[in-house]
């Protein structure tokens, strides 16, 4: 993967990835649903509970309660990749998230969301994002 594709297409999509971000440290929820399509994906394979989640408006609701278990949540996103092909694309998005432990401790996780997105009446969507963890500390 590289980065690929028409740079205002590019530019929409990287900032998709930051209102991704921004809405999870505001912890907002109507600002990270809309930046999903209506008939989209969210993966975490890794995480009990929050495997697979489809449809934007179950994929809000897996959001909000797995929010709850990380209070205090640090998340920051840089886009590794981004390669746009017309109305499609595929992204690689690097993540970066400091949280407290129950006990007492502080994790550092370092993960990766591969992502395929939609420009959907004229603005770019997730339409999946599958997460692996790289690094946990």
């Amino acid at each position: 993967m590289s980065f690929s594709g028409p740079i205002e297409d590019r530019l929409a999509i990287r900032e998709l990835i930051e209102q991704y971000g921004d809405a999870v440290m505001q912890r907002d929820a109507a600002a990270w649903a809309g930046v999903w399509a209506e008939d989209s994906e969210w993966r975490l394979p890794e995480y009990p509970g929050l495997e697979c989640f489809r449809g934007r408006e179950a994929i809000v609701a897996g959001w909000i309660r797995s929010m709850g278990d990380y209070p205090g949540l640090a998340y920051v996103a840089t886009p590794g990749a981004i390669e746009v092909d017309g109305d499609r694309a595929t992204a690689r998005t690097y993540t970066s998230e400091v949280f407290p432990h129950p006990d007492g401790r502080v994790l550092r996780l370092r993960g990766q969301y591969d992502d395929e997105l939609a420009r959907i009446d004229g603005r770019w969507l997730f339409t999946k994002r599958v997460y692996k963890t790289i690094r946990a500390d």
